[in-house]
């Protein structure tokens, strides 16, 4: 699915996109689920253990933010990522062995999505080593104006690891925006037609603008290390770890390697989805740039 040069490509920048690895028929299929799990949230009216709800959500309006380990609500969002196609460049971008961390899905609606502030997804779950990416799944068309996820290039490498906590000494969940002026300037779009897949570094400094257009941008988010990557804040269930094995065999002997790393500790004072975590935060950007 995948030349050398974009290997290599992955391997300088941390990230590429990969055009229309999803076919129409499986786009038709996932956009159906997506408006009845958006239609469901009619019935609730505050965060649960699927729905993260926009500001300004009510049962006659429902307004989704994000949709919570889709893999885990409908069959056909773990069927994408266990895909031969996204099997096969998982395996060329990071290896034989494969586990899903985690998944979600962040709706970026017309006119109101939220952002996401600037920070790299390692501040919230590092490993024993860094072998470990994003899959953003463009769910429409993404071009500049609705909102595309920007990633800067090359900042997955060497000892680059940005605090991520706040003023209080408590985990925010992004970066000090006036530390990385820079490195914001240097971000490219992640842009392509719906189907086409986004894989970034697990290092790679991130984020993404309110969508302002009057078009949605939605973004199915797959979070995959290498199996010998054991996450340093523990493993709870073994079986269920082992679970979300995608390739190869279960791995008891981690894999370490020396990459910066900083605990996210002591935990953030709001509790749940990026979105709540950076929400403590009085330092954004994208806000700002509004």
């Amino acid at each position: 699915m995948i030349s050398d040069e974009q290997a290599q490509a992955y391997k300088r920048d941390g990230v590429i996109v990969v055009p229309e690895v999803l076919n129409q028929e499986t786009l038709g299929k996932v956009r159906t689920v997506l408006a009845e799990l958006v239609a469901g949230a009619a019935s609730v009216s505050e965060h649960t253990d699927v729905y993260d709800l926009e500001p300004g959500h009510t049962p006659e309006t429902p307004r989704v933010r994000r949709i919570k380990a889709p893999h885990k609500v409908h069959p056909i969002f773990d069927e994408i990522v266990r895909s031969p196609a996204v099997i096969s460049i998982l395996t060329r971008l990071i290896g034989p062995g494969l586990r899903l961390h985690g998944s979600k899905l962040n709706m970026k609606s017309a006119q109101y999505g939220s952002p996401v502030e600037w920070h790299q997804d390692w501040a919230f779950y590092p490993h024993t080593n860094d072998d470990i990416l994003a899959i953003g799944v463009l769910l429409d068309d993404c071009d500049i104006e609705n909102g595309p996820m920007l990633v800067t290039p090359g900042t997955h490498t060497g000892a680059t690891m940005w605090d991520h906590h706040g003023d209080d000494g408590c985990f925010a969940g992004l970066i000090d925006p006036d530390q990385i002026q820079d490195d914001i300037k240097r971000a490219v779009p992640c842009m392509g037609k719906a189907g086409s897949m986004s894989f970034h570094h697990v290092r790679a400094l991130h984020g993404s603008a309110t969508n302002t257009s009057n078009r949605p941008r939605n973004l199915l988010l797959y979070e995959v290390a290498a199996s010998d990557a054991w996450p340093l804040m523990g493993v709870k269930d073994f079986d269920e770890f082992n679970s979300r094995l995608l390739a190869g065999p279960p791995v008891v002997a981690p894999r370490l390697t020396d990459v910066p790393v900083r605990m996210p500790l002591p935990p953030a004072k709001r509790q749940g989805s990026i979105y709540e975590t950076q929400s403590a935060s009085k330092k954004s950007y994208f806000t700002r740039a509004a």
